[in-house]
């Protein structure tokens, strides 16, 4: 059982800290996300659905919603926690962010997550984005700075700093700008990066210069059901804003303890992916085998030109990646079938943590329940994705 388990005056807590807000007070803020995935919606499904204790609202220094959080505040049904972060009113702990989109040095352009541990700081980071950018109700819009300035402006402010999807071909760091961190930004003032969902841990730690960052599997979900298809476990005393710097910086005894995500080849971004005629490029190759170079270059492809070392190193501390698939991957398990886990286990998370196989069985049968059991342990086929498509798991 990973809930809050008792070990050393600390306590194990499920997060996922980049989730986006589809609508603020009857309007677009990404928009890419559902409409449905409102302030309240996602407080109230983050917690009471899929088993979170934190969130990270990747939105929060927009416009509306940081007038939606004041309501909430001033209402009494958000409230700031000693160390920073807010709490709502069913026990879900909340840190306030932007995703910003900064220009390559090369070309391309990057994503980078920034939390902050007050309305107070955020309103005041928004209105230095209103400098650099043109619409600042808007999530991830472009920035006209660049990176190391963002940097400075987060540490000014006492937040933290996150490289988001680094790896992915659409506004990744590595992906879609540069080969080595340091052309971009300055690796000492990084908190922590992102994964993305195409990539994992041992994919990652092929590259040296990562040695000392913290890796963080997050959802970077744009609609309710994505939440918390890729989570983290964090070792922390308490859930608040400090805490978790101390995690992600693995200081006294705090620490991202489990990074839970998809298979890599089940992300929509694994593997190279031809344009002409829609089949994944053979490994290390430039062009297709129909011989069109048209492409979305994949994150598994790309780390085969950047990696320094041909197998993953982890370093000392470095926590383990375990394999999920998520319930809604999983064939067969639809929506009714779904509603009915939840009802009987309360949450998702209880459902891949704690319920037993047996207990499974009662409620969607044998088969399912061993299926969903090798979903939770990483066991089952998958058939990579690439260009925008998910991969897809075999059923047996």
């Amino acid at each position: 059982m990973v809930r809050r388990v008792e070990q050393q005056n600390m306590n194990k807590y499920f997060a996922d800290f980049h989730i986006h807000i589809g609508r603020a007070l009857g309007k677009p803020v990404k928009m890419a996300a559902a409409p449905s995935l409102t302030l309240e919606n996602l407080f109230v499904h983050a917690r009471e659905s899929k088993g979170m204790d934190m969130v990270t609202v990747i939105d929060g220094v927009c416009t509306g919603v940081q007038q939606e959080l004041s309501e909430l505040v001033r209402d009494g049904r958000l409230v700031l926690m000693p160390g920073g972060g807010y709490e709502f009113e069913n026990g879900l702990k909340v840190l306030l962010g932007a995703e910003i989109e900064i220009a390559g040095p090369y070309g391309g352009a990057a994503h980078f997550g920034t939390w902050f541990a007050t309305l107070e700081q955020a309103a005041d980071f928004s209105e230095w984005l209103a400098t650099v950018q043109k619409n600042t109700s808007l999530s991830s819009q472009r920035a006209r700075t660049d990176a190391y300035d963002l940097q400075q402006q987060v540490l000014s402010r006492e937040g933290i700093f996150i490289v988001h999807h680094a790896f992915t071909p659409h506004k990744g760091l590595y992906g879609n700008c540069v080969a080595h961190m340091q052309e971009m930004l300055d690796p000492g003032s990084v908190d922590a990066l992102e994964l993305g969902l195409s990539a994992d841990t041992d994919m990652a730690d092929c590259l040296s210069e990562l040695q000392n960052i913290s890796f963080l599997s997050n959802s970077d979900a744009h609609s309710l059901p994505k939440i918390a298809r890729e989570y983290n476990v964090l070792t922390m005393a308490n859930p608040n804003f400090e805490e978790v710097r101390k995690a992600l910086r693995r200081i006294q005894g705090r620490k991202v303890a489990a990074n839970y995500g998809l298979e890599p080849a089940l992300g929509k971004y694994h593997r190279t992916y031809c344009l002409n005629c829609g089949q994944l490029w053979p490994k290390l190759q430039t062009s297709c085998t129909c011989g069109s170079t048209k492409h979305v270059r994949g994150v598994y492809d790309r780390l085969l030109e950047i990696q320094d070392t041909p197998h993953p190193v982890h370093p000392p501390g470095r926590p383990g990646y375990v394999h999920q698939v998520p319930l809604e991957f999983i064939p067969g398990l639809g929506p009714k079938l779904r509603a009915k886990l939840l009802s009987a286990f309360s949450t998702e998370m209880r459902v891949l943590h704690e319920a037993t196989v047996n207990e499974l069985a009662d409620v969607v049968g044998q088969a399912l329940a061993l299926r969903i059991d090798e979903a939770r342990n990483g066991r089952l086929t998958i058939a990579s994705g690439g260009g925008g498509v998910y991969g897809k798991v075999q059923a047996n």
